[in-house]
């Protein structure tokens, strides 16, 4: 009985607490001694044990409380928020992540097309080929990581793309580095693979940035997962490249070490910063897992789309658990991804303006298209008079600038006018060619 007592009770401290390691290796010895037929002392140890047990599952159940408490009081502001909302108090909220502002019509008409056509079964757990292509090439044109469609997972949402990173590289007693401030799920994810969260503190002097001394300090031979998250939620800071290449010759230093980059917030960015694809830097392809989705930059977050990428053993396992844990992402919303970073190849080029009040565009591959209606768009005169007759827009043709291949627009003009304007350019330019065939 007592026997059975003590390897319980090994196997309690070895799955739920790093701590307590000294202690059962002082046990472990004890108990050889006990062989030779202390049985006094035998009782008295199991009575100590026991005494123990009850320490350390105290000790759990109050970190569990307090986590609750926590969980409770942030509950407990929403219902707040909500009351005064039925009340009619004009509160402002400046909660939710997310813009406040419509999925883009050329992805909804994608939808709504992909259910009339009947794209509405099951797709491959990983995701569809059309769409695993197209976040390919736009991984290559856009962050320079070449991967192949068998190196990338689809799933619904990029969270459940973390959390199953989380799950296939991490063992129980394995420690996940996270920089804070961080997303609160980081370390919620850390505890259901049985991991330990590794809390490295940033500084709002230096940015929110993770220092690269610090880091280097924490990792052990249990460290396993380092997860940046850039630019960040909830600081916005973003990496410079300098600082990600120092902290990937940290990272080459420990062979155990991956590295999961959450990049969700990639191209919301303001100048002069930049961003950098932590996979893109020389040797961190094998060592990272790049997260992204469509939820912030397409303002699809109800949609529930996100994607992995990485080496195909590590991106592999992840699919494994998503074959059992809700399979494929839906297939309407894989088919507006499709569309959405389709976008993004729509032939029209800019010049970021970094002084005066003009965009020149460059729009000639609109050039030598037949306009229903209209005849055919030979140069930058043709297509200002097309948007004239089509979009009752008045642009200024590039030829007047020595530059036949652009067109100037010129926002001196109220945000409400500009975003009119820019509907319209866009069903203009979309009834030319359809942005994306889907």
């Amino acid at each position: 009985m007592g026997t059975k007592r003590l390897v319980s009770f090994k196997r309690l401290m070895k799955r739920d607490s790093w701590k307590w390691k000294s202690l059962v290796s002082a046990f472990k010895w004890k108990r050889l001694s006990l062989r030779i037929g202390f049985s006094f002392i035998d009782d008295l140890i199991f009575k100590v044990v026991s005494v123990f047990e009850a320490i350390f599952l105290v000790s759990t159940l109050w970190g569990k409380k307090r986590e609750r408490n926590k969980t409770k009081e942030k509950a407990r502001l929403g219902a707040e928020v909500a009351q005064l909302q039925r009340a009619g108090v004009p509160d402002i909220r400046l909660v939710a992540g997310e813009p406040d502002f419509d999925t883009p019509a050329v992805i909804a008409e994608a939808e709504v097309r992909a259910i009339r056509e009947g794209h509405t079964r099951y797709t491959l757990n990983a995701g569809t080929l059309s769409l695993r292509t197209a976040i390919c090439r736009k991984l290559e044109e856009e962050n320079g990581i070449c991967c192949t469609p068998d190196e990338v997972v689809v799933s619904n949402g990029a969270k459940q793309c973390v959390i199953q990173a989380v799950l296939a590289l991490c063992s129980p007693g394995d420690e996940v580095i996270v920089p804070a401030p961080y997303l609160g799920s980081y370390p919620e994810m850390a505890k259901l693979a049985d991991s330990r969260p590794v809390i490295l503190p940033t500084l709002c002097s230096e940015n929110f940035l993770l220092d690269p001394k610090l880091l280097e300090s924490k990792i052990t031979e249990k460290s396993r997962l380092l997860i940046l998250c850039t630019p960040s939620n909830p600081t916005g800071s973003v990496y410079p490249k300098p600082l990600l290449e120092r902290i990937a010759e940290i990272v080459t230093k420990h062979p155990r070490l991956l590295v999961l980059s959450d990049e969700i917030y990639e191209h919301i960015i303001y100048a002069p910063a930049t961003h950098t694809s932590f996979a893109s830097l020389p040797g961190m392809w094998e060592r990272t897992l790049t997260v992204n989705g469509f939820s912030k930059a397409f303002v699809m977050t109800g949609w529930r789309l996100g994607y992995i990428a990485g080496p195909k053993h590590f991106v592999g396992a992840c699919n494994k658990i998503q074959t059992h844990f809700s399979s494929g992402a839906s297939s309407i919303a894989q088919k507006a991804g499709v569309a959405a970073l389709g976008l993004g190849y729509a032939g029209v080029k800019v010049s970021e303006p970094q002084g005066a009040f003009y965009l020149f565009i460059n729009l000639s591959s609109y050039y030598g298209i037949e306009a229903k209606g209209f005849g055919k768009i030979e140069n930058s005169e043709s297509l200002c008079r097309y948007f004239l007759d089509k979009a009752q827009v008045a642009l200024v043709p590039g030829d007047a600038f020595g530059d036949d291949s652009c067109i100037r627009i010129s926002y001196a003009a109220s945000l409400t006018t500009l975003q009119a304007a820019f509907e319209r350019i866009k069903k203009a330019l979309i009834s030319l060619r359809p942005a994306v065939p889907v």
